[in-house]
């Protein structure tokens, strides 16, 4: 069978694989000043946006990496009112956030402006109006540099950004000094919640990089995933407190929260049997989590690697 290329879209999953998406419309792509950026509607999982060559979000179901993101976090801290996104692009990530009655306020800081008004305009499934609730404050710059200039503290900080790629934007968004920042911007219970890229046997150091770069600063770091689909993998994600661990929170305790703030038919995937699913890591996985190795910090190159 001869395959028409033009009508495929490429989605480049590791340094090693690329796989193909078959396309049933026309496709739009520009560049912003930090990343190559695609819009394109694919037979399998309808619209997606693609950013750097890589499937960042995917119509029929980015609520599973947005629920796994926002979820754990906010029903881990007791009564979540001020929260904090880096990142965040789309709108899911604070529309999920905004589920929340008892959140009072919002910031979300994404450095690239074209690339959210974009999708406030091309994604409205995905935001849903988030970007219209009053309690949003959206910030266009540096998320790092909002941390620093601003002491306010958050109950829950989200970070939603892009891989840690050396000439990337968000490179100085996974080191140790980085995460000290964090946690000196959260409450006392506050939580800090992470993407951690793929859970692939392939890339298992670069999660375990960063979990143990969250491990330097954090006393209680949890890894936990979900399978998505349009990422063709197992995706990782990290919850980083000072004070709760995510992991032994109870069944009754989650789904009295969920009731308590009226969630119940407002997520898809997420709930108190799922929550404890997540943070059930394989044994091959927790045991390679368990190995030394090196910690991201500022002025240093990014590598990825055990002892």
């Amino acid at each position: 069978m001869s395959l028409e290329f033009s009508s495929w879209l490429s989605d480049q999953t590791t340094s090693d694989e690329i796989r193909l998406l078959r396309r049933v419309g026309s496709m739009e792509a520009k560049s912003t000043q930090f990343q190559a950026m695609e819009f394109a509607k694919t037979a399998a999982y309808g619209d997606v946006l693609v950013l750097d060559d890589t499937i960042q979000s995917a119509e029929v179901d980015e609520y599973l990496y947005h629920e796994a993101l926002v979820q754990p976090a906010m029903m881990t801290h007791p009564n979540p009112q001020r929260v904090l996104i880096i990142g965040g692009g789309e709108g899911a990530t604070p529309r999920e956030v905004l589920k929340h009655p008892n959140v009072k306020t919002l910031v979300m800081v994404d450095l690239d402006r074209e690339l959210v008004e974009f999708c406030q305009q091309k994604l409205p499934s995905w935001h849903q109006g988030a970007f219209d609730d009053p309690r949003l404050e959206l910030l266009h710059t540096d998320g790092r540099a909002y941390l620093a200039q601003h002491e306010t503290k958050f109950d829950v900080i989200i970070l939603d950004i892009t891989d840690a790629l050396e000439e990337g934007p968000a490179i100085a968004l996974y080191t140790k000094q980085f995460y000290a920042l964090c946690q000196q911007r959260l409450t006392e219970s506050g939580v800090m919640a992470v993407q951690g890229f793929s859970l692939s046997p392939l890339k298992w150091t670069e999660h375990a990089t960063i979990r143990r770069t969250i491990n330097s600063v954090f006393p209680i770091v949890r890894s936990y995933s979900i399978f998505i689909p349009s990422f063709a993998c197992t995706w990782g994600f990290i919850l980083a407190t000072n004070n709760i661990d995510p992991a032994n929170l109870g069944s009754d305790e989650i789904k009295k929260k969920i009731g308590d703030r009226n969630l119940a038919d407002k997520l898809k995937a997420y709930d108190e049997v799922s929550h404890a699913g997540m943070f059930g890591l394989p044994k091959d996985l927790r045991l390679q989590l368990a190995q030394p190795g090196n910690i991201l910090e500022d002025g240093k190159p990014l590598v990825f690697e055990y002892d």
